[in-house]
C-alpha cells in the first residue's frame, strides 16, 4: 500500500491492531482456559509455570536475536532498529515460506503419528518459546503456526497446544504494545506529527483495532476447525501462497 510502517502513525497503528487481535484471542478462549487453566489451583499453578518458563525463553531468544540482527546485519548502520526489517517485503516472502513448510511437516506429522499423545511438560513448553522467540524479529514467520506446529511434531495433544499457545500470545502482547507504544512516543517527538491532534492520530487506528477483533474472532475459528478437524496443513498451504504473492508484488516494484 505504499505506507512506511516504521512512521509514528504505522506504529500507533500496530499498537491498536495487536490490542485488538489480543482481545479477540481472550473472548475466543476464555471458557476453554477456565476448564483447563482454572479448574483447581494445582492445574493454575503448573500452567502458570510452564507459561512463565516458555515467555521467558522467548525473551532470551528474541533478546540475543535482536542483538546479533543489530550487530551483523545492520553493521554499520546509524541508529539501528529491528523493526528495520518489517519493510522488506523479500524477508517477509522467505518467512512466510520457512513457516509454511515447518506447518506442512507438522501436519504430516500429526497424520502419520499413531503414537499416544504425550503431556505439555517443561522442556516442551520451553522448546515452543525458544521457537516462538524467533518468530519475534521476522514478520511473516507466523507466531501460533511455528509454536503449535512444533507442539504437534513433539506430538503434544492439539486441544491442550492451542490452548497454551494463544495463552503465551496473550503473555506476549502487552510488552510488545508497550515497546511499541514507546517508540511511538519518541517518533511523534522527533517528526512533524508533534502537536498534531491525538484525534486525528488515533481514530483511525481505533477503526483497526475494531476490525482487527472482528477478523481476529473468524481467523481463530477458521485456524482452530483446521488445527482440530486434522487439516492443519491447510494452514501451510495459505502461508505458501502468501509467500508466493508477496514475492511476485515485490518484484513488480511494490
Amino acid at each position: 500500500m505504499g505506507l512506511d510502517p516504521t512512521s509514528p502513525e504505522m506504529t500507533l497503528l500496530l499498537v491498536m491492531l495487536h490490542t485488538g487481535t489480543m482481545l479477540a484471542v481472550i473472548v475466543f478462549f476464555w471458557n476453554s482456559w477456565k476448564a483447563n487453566f482454572f479448574s483447581s489451583s494445582q492445574v493454575l499453578g503448573r500452567s502458570l509455570k510452564l507459561i512463565i518458563a516458555a515467555t521467558a525463553v522467548t525473551g532470551v531468544v528474541g533478546f540475543l536475536l535482536k542483538v546479533l540482527i543489530k550487530k551483523i546485519v545492520f553493521k554499520g548502520v546509524a541508529h539501528p532498529e529491528v523493526e528495520l526489517l518489517f519493510g522488506n517485503l523479500t524477508l517477509i516472502s522467505a518467512s512466510l515460506a520457512a513457516v509454511g513448510v515447518l506447518i506442512l511437516w507438522a501436519g504430516y506429522t500429526e497424520v502419520r503419528s499413531s503414537k499416544e499423545k504425550v503431556a505439555l511438560g517443561l522442556k516442551s513448553a520451553c522448546l515452543i518459546g525458544m521457537v516462538q522467540g524467533i518468530c519475534l524479529p521476522f514478520r511473516g514467520f507466523s507466531r501460533s503456526g511455528s509454536t503449535i506446529s512444533t507442539g504437534l511434531i513433539l506430538g503434544i495433544e492439539k486441544k491442550r497446544l492451542e490452548d497454551f499457545s494463544f495463552a503465551l500470545a496473550v503473555v506476549l502482547t502487552p510488552p510488545i504494545i508497550l515497546i511499541e507504544g514507546l517508540r511511538f512516543v519518541k517518533a511523534q517527538h522527533a517528526s512533524a506529527l508533534h502537536g498534531t491532534s491525538m484525534v486525528g492520530l488515533f481514530l483511525p487506528s481505533v477503526i483497526g483495532m475494531v476490525l482487527s477483533f472482528i477478523s481476529g474472532i473468524f481467523a481463530l475459528k477458521w485456524l482452530s476447525s483446521w488445527l482440530e478437524g486434522g487439516r492443519w496443513y491447510w494452514f501451510g498451504i495459505y502461508c505458501l501462497f502468501a509467500s508466493v504473492v508477496i514475492f511476485f508484488l515485490h518484484c513488480q516494484g511494490f
